[in-house]
């Protein structure tokens, strides 16, 4: 017996325990928890720093970053276009590619963000998720220095906005200041607006940088300042030993970088002071003007680590945000199932990665298991969440925190796995490069990229609201982090080829430009979404799940609306395959989306099924034709 059929056996055989042990169906949530809105969006998600760069007279110094003394004063801006893994003198001063490659900086800004709106228009995307915009001196900005400003470098005039924040108080909301870069997202806001497009963005309400000015004060005044109990202090610095510090404290997974806010004394929701100081941002963002008309401000949260902040804390805070915008859209980051911290914590959803983005991993990127296997992974995990939330769970496939879509299909893999349950999906032991240096970083195949559309037809005909990573729909490829997070890849401008390593390993010279082929592909995929009920609100119905050929079928169907009926052929081979439909589902059909484009497809009827032909690694989708 093959491992990929004992795997698959073993799948199986877990998602019928589990079925058997849950409950016939979860709890309903609350509808005012998921707004209508978010069935019918599909989101692309922006890293702010490395998407454009729209005024580069804002762009970071070198006093601008975390250690400014520990980069060489020939530090500067690298350059957007460049070989990824060359380095500058200034990289090259610091000793390689790992010890350099978090301190530089592109120049990303919101103005960027603004200027390519019309490209997420044609892509036809209609909401953002925008990676943390906060005043931070990091490229990821998941370590802030405060959350009631964006980030000066992000707007038109960072040292007058830093002068300006250095006026405040910040736990007083009367004293804050507008900045230039405040408003310019405010702009930001109103011109997305205008096109129809929400605006998530990320909480990170767990921790924060050094930086933040409550632990600043923490650590120069230590028990004396007036944030003393913002933080989970270990111990203060004792005075009497001026030649070592005793200063401890609780830093995310251990991360002294990112100090963690203290819990209330029974641990069900955050201290007072920092509780307070996250509703007054938190309404500063959702509602900018204050005027109780929440159409100026933001549509969603994104909240970092959410496990880790009390669930109390999150159900005052969705109370608070409700009371701001009954229809703002919070989805969880967690990666297992979260259904029942859902319920508790009052979130709309969850980034769907143990429902979506790890049975992709197993069927279409590695092919350990069968489709049938990965029908009944999807149902299940679906399944757990209740009906209200199920099409509001955030379907992705990869993110900033995870290696791009391109690169896991460039090192998909059959072999064994470390981390099973997830099929090694984003396991730093394997897509690291630091840990794994032999995992590849070259750019993918033609049968790679053939992959990545099913991989793509399938995010977007299944339930959920699919989201799309910035670059992925435009061919990046990279491994995880840094690596996910190169400049982005435009259309009207040229780069320089690929063709270093950061270990000096052999590897091909390949061409980094904009792929409008695949392009097309997703922009075809997402006005279908668009365009068919039946893909955003319709129910699901399995057709075939044939293990022996590697093909899937599944309908999407929704009252009257057409239906719409999925089939993939994950095999590296041709198949014809019959395909009946039940009596709610027999109508004639036409194609409406077939990749590759101009490959050997046959689709017939014989009235009860679907006669079909297939190319390999090959996918269709049809459409009810009117009676």
């Amino acid at each position: 017996m093959t491992r990929r059929l004992l795997l698959g056996l073993a799948m199986a055989s877990v998602l019928v325990l589990l079925a058997a042990c849950q409950s016939a169906e979860p709890p309903p949530a609350p509808a005012d928890r998921v707004p209508g809105w978010a069935q019918d969006a599909v989101v692309y998600q922006i890293f702010p720093e490395r998407f454009a760069n729209g005024d580069p007279t804002n762009d970071p110094t070198r006093a601008s970053l975390t250690e400014p003394s520990a980069v060489p004063p020939s530090w500067a801006p690298s350059d957007w276009t460049g070989d990824w893994y060359a380095q500058a003198g200034w990289e090259r001063e610091m000793g390689g590619f790992y010890e350099s490659v978090y301190d530089r900086r592109y120049g990303g800004d919101l103005q960027g963000v603004i200027d390519r709106l019309p490209y997420l228009d044609s892509l036809g995307v209609n909401a953002l998720y925008l990676n943390p915009i906060f005043w931070s001196p990091s490229l990821h900005k998941y370590d802030g220095r405060s959350f009631h400003h964006i980030d000066p470098h992000f707007g038109p005039d960072p040292e007058g906005d830093k002068a300006l924040i250095a006026e405040e108080d910040p736990t007083d909301p009367s004293t804050w200041h507008v900045t230039a870069a405040d408003s310019l997202f405010f702009t930001l806001l109103e011109k997305a607006h205008a096109r129809d497009l929400r605006v998530i963005i990320d909480g990170v309400f767990n921790h924060t940088g050094r930086q933040f000015f409550a632990f600043r004060d923490l650590a120069e005044r230590q028990q004396d300042s007036r944030y003393a109990d913002w933080y989970e202090v270990r111990s203060f610095d004792d005075p009497e030993t001026p030649d070592t510090s005793e200063f401890d404290y609780a830093g995310w997974w251990g991360l002294d970088s990112m100090p963690e806010f203290a819990v209330s004394d029974d641990s069900t929701t955050l201290a007072e002071g920092p509780r307070q100081y996250i509703f007054d941002a938190t309404a500063r963002w959702m509602d900018p003007n204050g005027d109780g008309d929440p159409r100026d401000g933001i549509d969603g949260w994104r909240l970092d680590v959410a496990e880790e902040v009390p669930t109390g804390f999150w159900a005052d805070w969705h109370a608070h945000v409700r009371s701001l915008n009954p229809t703002a859209y919070t989805v969880a980051e967690v990666w297992e199932d979260a259904s029942e911290f859902l319920r508790e914590g009052g979130f709309s959803a969850t980034m769907n990665y143990h429902g979506f983005a790890y049975p992709v991993k197993g069927f279409l990127i590695d092919n350990t298991i069968g489709p049938s296997a990965f029908a009944e992974m999807v149902r299940t995990r679906r399944q757990n969440y209740a009906p209200a939330v199920r099409p509001a769970l955030l379907n992705l496939i990869d993110s900033h925190d995870t290696p791009r879509l391109a690169t896991m299909l460039v090192n998909r893999a059959d072999t064994g796995y470390a981390q099973p349950d997830r099929f090694d999906y984003d396991w730093g032991g394997v897509v690291d490069l630091r840990q794994n240096p032999d995992y590849k970083v070259r750019a993918p195949t033609d049968v790679e990229r053939r992959l990545q559309r099913l991989v793509a037809l399938t995010q977007m005909t299944l339930s959920g609201m699919p989201m799309i990573y910035y670059g992925t729909a435009a061919g990046m490829w990279g491994a995880d982090d840094p690596d996910d997070r190169k400049p982005m890849v435009w259309p009207d401008r040229s780069y320089a080829v690929e063709d270093r390593h950061p270990y000096g390993h052999d590897r091909p010279a390949d061409a980094v430009q904009f792929r409008r082929p695949l392009f097309n592909t997703y922009q075809s995929l997402v006005s279908l979404r668009t365009e068919h009920d039946a893909l955003r609100r319709g129910t699901t119905t399995v057709l075939a799940a044939d293990d022996e050929r590697d093909l899937l079928s599944y309908a999407r169907s929704h009252d009257d609306a057409p239906a719409l009926i999925t089939i993939l052929n994950r095999s590296d081979e041709a198949h014809s395959a019959r395909i009946p439909l039940p009596d709610s589902l027999e109508a004639a059909y036409e194609p409406v989306f077939e990749t590759p484009s101009g490959g050997a497809f046959r689709v017939q009827q014989d009235g009860t099924a679907l006669l079909l032909e297939l190319p390999p690694h090959a996918g269709l989708l049809l459409r009810e034709t009117a009676p």
